[in-house]
C-alpha cells in the first residue's frame, strides 16, 4: 500500500509529558513531508494550541482540532466548523457544575476555565494538558455559568475534568438522554469532551481526506488516547503508541515503541524509508493525482 497522509494525535504521540517535541520526531516528520506525504494533526486541543505545534513541525496544511469540530490551516479561514449553541453551552455548563471537577470551554481563540471544585486534590493527580510552551490563552473565572450570563458563547467543545471517574459515565448517559444536539466522548478515565452531534476525530479526518482527494486506505493514523480508537481502527494503517491504553492498542495494526523510546520517529522511518516520493509515483503513473 502507498500511503499519502500521516495523521498524528498530539498528546502522547508528538508532545511528551514535559510538553516537548523530540528532535527525532521533527526530523522524521520533515523526512516524510519531503516524500510528498500530507501530514496533519488530529487532536482534541484548541486550534491555537494545535497550530503552534503544527508550526513547530513545519506543517502548513489544515489540521483537525477541537476533537474534529474545527478544521483549518488558518484560524480565520476554517474549512469546517461546528459549534454548540449559546443556549446549550450555558445549560450544559450549569449541569456540569453539579459535579466535583473542572470545566473548560474551548473556543478557537482561547479557553474559558472554571475554578476547580476541589483544587488541591485534582491538581495533585490530574491536569488539562501538560504544562508547556504550547499552551494557548486561557481566561479563568470562578463560575463559568455566571460568566456566560454576561458573555454568551458558542463553542466547538466543552471539556470536563472529573475528580471521581465513576461520574464520567453518569454524565455521558445523562447528556445522551437530555440532548440530541451534542455527543459526550470520554477521552480518559477522568476526562470527557462534549462536541456537536456528528463530530469526532474520525469524521474530521474523513472530511479533510475527502477534500484532499485521499482515500481512507491511504491514511495512517497514529494515536495514544481512547478517542483515537475509531480513527486507528478505520484508517488504512492504525498505529498505537506503546504506552496507549490496552483497548487502544487492541485496535491497532501496529503498536510502536513508547514515547520515551522515540516510538513515533521509529515507526515513521521504518515504514516510509521503503516508499518512493509521491511526485515520483505520480510521474510513473503508479498513482493518479
Amino acid at each position: 500500500m502507498i500511503y499519502r497522509m500521516l495523521a498524528l494525535n498530539i498528546d502522547g504521540s508528538v508532545v511528551n509529558e514535559n510538553g516537548k517535541i523530540a528532535k527525532e520526531t521533527k526530523e522524521a516528520i520533515e523526512y516524510v513531508q519531503n516524500k510528498g506525504v500530507q501530514v496533519t494533526l488530529v487532536t482534541s486541543r484548541n486550534f491555537a494550541s494545535a497550530r503552534k505545534v503544527a508550526n513547530a513541525l513545519k506543517i502548513e496544511g489544515p489540521i483537525i482540532t477541537h476533537g474534529g469540530a474545527y478544521i483549518a490551516a488558518e484560524r480565520d479561514q476554517p474549512l469546517y466548523v461546528r459549534k454548540i449553541s449559546e443556549n446549550i453551552t450555558y445549560e450544559m455548563t450549569q449541569f456540569l457544575e453539579g459535579f466535583s471537577g473542572q470545566i473548560q470551554l474551548s473556543h478557537e481563540k482561547q479557553s474559558i476555565v472554571g475554578k476547580a471544585s476541589n483544587q488541591s486534590k485534582m491538581t495533585s493527580k490530574l491536569s488539562w494538558e501538560r504544562d508547556s510552551r504550547f499552551l494557548y490563552s486561557k481566561q479563568y473565572v470562578n463560575v463559568i455559568s455566571e460568566h456566560l450570563l454576561e458573555n454568551p458563547l458558542s463553542v466547538p467543545k466543552i471539556s470536563v475534568l472529573l475528580e471521581h471517574r465513576e461520574d464520567l459515565w453518569d454524565i455521558a448517559a445523562a447528556i445522551k438522554g437530555m440532548y440530541e444536539e451534542v455527543e459526550a466522548i470520554p477521552t480518559s478515565e477522568h476526562t470527557l469532551d462534549i462536541v456537536p452531534k456528528g463530530v469526532s476525530k474520525l469524521r474530521g479526518l474523513m472530511y479533510l481526506s475527502e477534500r484532499l482527494g485521499i482515500k481512507k486506505e491511504q491514511i495512517i493514523m497514529v494515536g495514544a488516547g481512547i478517542d483515537d480508537m475509531d480513527a486507528i481502527r478505520c484508517c488504512g494503517l492504525g498505529v498505537a503508541m506503546g504506552e496507549a491504553p490496552r483497548q487502544v492498542r487492541a485496535h491497532a495494526d501496529w503498536v510502536t515503541r513508547s514515547q520515551d523510546l522515540k516510538g513515533l520517529p521509529y515507526f515513521i522511518m521504518e515504514l516510509f524509508r521503503k516508499q518512493h516520493p509521491i511526485p515520483f509515483l505520480k510521474k510513473m503513473n503508479i498513482i493518479k493525482s
